[in-house]
């Protein structure tokens, strides 16, 4: 059975800085693609972060330069390292996994609970 438990998520300031992880079972993060999306109330679910097997990478304007999507192998493990947070980051943060490279919600299979992440001014 496949599934995806986010943790890492918290309170932090603005400016300040956090790692949100996905551990995943029932199936290999090397083998598939994985990304990370987010969604505040009232906001549609934002596509933020992605990876493909090989390690490349592919993040919406809204974070690129601030955020890193990475993963581990080893550890079946999926991060993304927040840095220089602002209020409008706050949000709740999903792992996802699916056979497409892209930023697009519909087009991941498996998802996550979701880990809140409050950042205050």
């Amino acid at each position: 059975q496949v599934q995806l438990v986010e943790s890492g998520g918290g309170s932090v300031q603005a400016g300040g800085a956090l790692r949100v992880s996905c551990a995943a079972s029932g199936y290999a993060v090397s083998s598939v693609y994985m990304g990370w999306f987010r969604q505040a109330p009232g906001k549609e679910r934002e596509g933020i972060a992605s990876i493909d097997r090989f390690g490349t990478t592919l993040y919406a304007d809204s974070v690129k330069g601030r955020f890193t999507i990475s993963k581990d192998n080893a550890k079946n493990t999926l991060y993304l390292e927040m840095n220089s947070l602002k209020p409008e980051d706050t949000a709740m943060y999903y792992c996802a996994a699916g056979y497409i490279f892209t930023l697009r919600s519909p087009d991941y299979i498996y998802w996550g609970q979701g880990t809140q992440v409050t950042v205050s001014s």
